[in-house]
């Protein structure tokens, strides 16, 4: 490829890992693990216009992510199951508004997946711990450029350090404490240049998964350990002689403790300066694993508070009573418990991971098990917590992506089994993208999906069958609204269904009726309408299937609650008859035809089915011609000629039969030699008539049509296999535009003008590699043109998926 097609990035989704030590926020910037990638984040954006930019270097997930300030200059430390330790440095001023960032540093020196890193403000001094057992201590020098290794502290009794923390003792020195896969925890205090272990805090039942200091004023310091034996203990720091030794003062519970609380005081600290460490309060309130524990912003004249993200669905914010000097729950956010041990198909969130603090206080996010931001923000009027949108994405690879017909939104879906929907939100000036409907939850993972209308959409799984949906009701007037579209709601669109919800153990997205919110509905016994009120074995509607009206009307994007529970689409159809899992879907230009394909190692199972989309039944007998897996369907824009591309190298191109049914396909022409090697994607151009090809042998090729043959025009090389092709929709300017994606990530961009030379002299132009994905590209596709749109300089969209979990949307000129 050569320099440089011009692009710039406009949206990101890419869900959160699910690890309690990989995020970190500080003031402007969130940084969080996703994927491979490190994505960064403004929670406090006014425009939320969500990640601004991924990271690229990892090459396996990354774990811990931690923000540090030193020598003025702001550095993200990230550890990754490569076993590698990265610093990335930030390259723009330092009250930058979108700050960018470069990796300087790459510490290859733990032999295991690093799972935790600590730091220590201010100072440059950082700790990594990693499944070897081991947890080294760094120190930044030369303003980032160097990093030296001050100390690896080998863990005895060995186990695996899944949560550390940092802080300074008044008297100077830095206390490290370290946990993980034991239910103690160990404090570290620093002698000179070297951490030796002063003392072992025990009494948590399981593993313990977090670990935060907080300095309290008077010279205490307080440090919380979060465990999976559902408490969080606090443990004080004092100075001197003078701790307490009643250990039960300070606990906090709801229930009895079945042991009684040992407050041994431990003494940390050099022989002339000693620090007593003892039990401070018992945490008693979570119903499953607590993953992380942190210290809100210290406030002066403030009571300290800290909140726990637990696998109970659920955010918990500690402080002292005031009346009883108690340490209690003041705080809870989340799920309520109607909702809870419901499956993820109904809504559940799996559990809260990473919980965060504003670094002013003000607000609070979390990660759930889907991948998605929750966010709350503390309004002083109600005296409460409000919910607001988050941003969201894939948790794995994105397999494919399709767009409305219209372009009024974007569909994408992926190893995650979800497909997922995207959309405009216009207001004041002010453009964002964001999640606006999860129409998809499955229990397979998706392969493929293409749009028929822009209603209706079809997809493709890990199962023999494709399944058609229908948009309802809730999702057209939210996209509506948000877009700024006022078109006139047509009988088609009267006819969409209210929403849809999906039975326990079950697969099929069920289509339901919104209620009045002040009607009760009597449950059916017609058992022809059960879906409309299923029951539970105690005879009481399940919550699921009974949504009031106005639980579906927004004024904004969806949070991350109403799009798992409430964005669903119902199944209309389901297409059988192929052998073998789904590979590929197409649909012609009008909707009326599906074509699909199936993973295949025989003529008999490499066939292409076509189904017409009237009285969804199958065209026979279907298409052969290929010996391997197809991997790539395309009508032509005037759905004359449907193109295939296999793993068996060869291309086949089918016509549609002058005579007889419009649907009728038959093979005009087929090239066993095609390319070298398999053929992984193929594309029509606009104006009809070309279409181009690209595999594995690192090159694209562009044939035309003639009334006798189909000759090949233009070979053009690209330094990796190619994995993904799409034109541009129209011509615009005399220009038509093919993008391409590589198995690297790079994607290219060809223009051609078609009044002048042509394809003769069509070069291969690369996008900025900072704007393309880490790994392979696995689908791109061009917006639609829609009303209004002219011909001139405007900025075309450009959706690409990869396997690096991300979806990116690229505006192209």
């Amino acid at each position: 490829m050569t320099p440089d097609a011009r692009a710039q990035l406009e949206y990101i989704a890419a869900g959160g890992n699910r690890h309690p030590s990989s995020a970190d926020w500080t003031p402007g910037l969130l940084a969080f693990g996703a994927g491979i990638n490190v994505a960064l984040w403004n929670p406090d954006d006014e425009k939320t216009s969500g990640i601004w930019a991924l990271l690229a270097g990892h090459t396996d997930a990354v774990n811990a992510v931690k923000i540090l300030d030193f020598d003025d200059r702001r550095f993200i430390i990230t550890g990754a199951s490569d076993n590698t330790v990265r610093v990335w440095r930030q390259t723009t001023d330092a009250d930058s508004s979108v700050p960018s960032f470069e990796e300087s540093q790459c510490l290859k020196d733990h032999s295991s997946a690093v799972n935790t890193i600590a730091t220590l403000p201010g100072t440059g001094v950082f700790a990594s711990g990693a499944a070897d057992g081991t947890v080294r201590i760094w120190q930044l020098e030369e303003g980032g450029e160097k990093i030296e290794l001050v100390q690896a502290i080998s863990l005895k009794p060995r186990f695996l350090p899944l949560a550390t923390a940092l802080a300074k003792l008044p008297s100077g020195e830095t206390v490290l404490a370290v946990a993980g896969t034991t239910a103690v925890v160990q404090i570290y205090v620093q002698a000179g240049d070297q951490f030796e272990l002063q003392a072992t805090l025990s009494g948590h039942e399981g593993w313990v998964r977090s670990l935060d200091f907080l300095a309290e004023s008077g010279n205490d310091l307080l440090l919380a350990s979060a465990s999976q034996d559902k408490y969080v203990r606090l443990w004080r720091f004092r100075r001197g002689d003078d701790a307490e030794a009643d250990g039960g003062a300070g606990v906090s519970g709801i229930e009895p403790v079945k042991k009684s609380l040992s407050n041994k005081a431990h003494r940390v600290g050099s022989a002339a300066d000693q620090y007593a460490v003892t039990f401070e309060a018992l945490l008693v309130g979570h119903e499953d694993w607590i993953y992380s524990a942190r210290w809100a912003p210290s406030k002066s004249g403030e009571p300290s508070t800290l909140m726990t993200a637990s696998a109970d669905n659920s955010l918990s914010m500690w402080s002292i009573e005031e009346a009883s000097g108690l340490w209690v729950c003041q705080t809870r956010l989340g799920e309520i418990s109607s909702q809870k041990g419901s499956t993820t198909a109904t809504g559940s969130t799996g559990g809260f991971w990473i919980g965060l603090w504003q670094p002013e206080g003000k607000a609070v996010v979390s990660l759930g098990r889907t991948g998605s931001w929750r966010r709350w923000a503390y309004d002083a009027a109600s005296d409460s917590w409000l919910q607001q949108p988050g941003i969201s994405g894939h948790t794995q690879e994105v397999q494919s992506v399709a767009w409305a017909p219209d372009g009024s939104y974007l569909l994408s879906t992926g190893l995650d089994q979800t497909t997922r929907l995207y959309g405009e939100w216009k207001r004041d000036g002010t453009k964002s993208w964001h999640e606006v409907a999860r129409p998809q939850i499955h229990g397979y993972d998706l392969n493929c999906i293409t749009t028929l209308t822009p209603h209706q959409f079809v997809s493709g799984a890990e199962e023999k069958l494709l399944r058609v949906f229908n948009k309802p009701k809730a999702t057209h007037a939210l996209l509506s609204l948000l877009s700024g579209n006022k078109d006139t709601i047509s009988e088609e669109d009267l006819a969409l269904p209210d929403a849809a919800n999906i039975p326990v153990l079950g697969l099929s997205n069920k289509a339901i009726t919104a209620v009045d919110d002040t009607t009760t509905p009597e449950p059916s016994a017609d058992p022809t309408t059960a879906s409309l009120n299923p029951r539970t074995d105690s005879g009481d509607p399940t919550t699921s299937s009974i949504v009031p009206a106005s639980t579906l009307t927004l004024s904004q994007p969806p949070v991350e609650d109403h799009l798992a529970r409430h964005t669903l689409w119902p199944e209309h159809e389901k297409l059988y008859g192929h052998g073998y899992e789904i590979s590929c879907v197409a649909a012609n230009a009008t909707g009326s035809l599906i074509a699909t394909a199936c993973k295949a190692s025989s003529l008999d199972h490499a066939v292409i089915r076509l189904y017409e989309t009237r009285d969804w039944r199958e065209i026979r007998p279907p298409l052969a011609a290929h010996t391997l897996t197809v991997t790539s369907l395309a009508f032509s824009p005037d759905d004359r000629f449907l193109l295939s591309v296999g793993r068996d190298r060869q291309w086949a191109l089918f016509e549609r039969s002058a005579e007889g049914s419009e649907h009728a396909y038959a093979l005009r022409k087929a090239n066993p030699k095609g390319h070298s090697r398999m053929i992984l994607d193929c594309a029509w151009a606009p104006s009809g008539g070309v279409f181009a090809t690209a595999g594995r042998d690192k090159s694209v090729k562009v044939w035309r049509v003639t009334a006798e043959d189909v000759e090949l025009v233009k070979t053009m090389p690209v330094e990796a296999p190619v994995t993904a092709l799409a034109f541009a929709p129209a011509i615009a300017g005399g220009v038509v535009q093919m993008a391409s994606g590589t198995e690297q990530g790079r994607i290219g961009i060809v223009s051609v003008d078609v009044d002048g030379e042509g394809w003769e002299g069509a070069k291969v132009e690369a996008v900025r590699r900072d704007l393309g994905p880490a790994r392979a590209v696995t689908s791109l596709r061009w917006r639609p043109c829609r009303k209004g749109d002219g011909e001139s300089e405007q900025v075309r969209e450009l959706a690409v998926a990869s396997e690096d979990g991300a979806l990116r949307l690229l505006g192209v000129l």
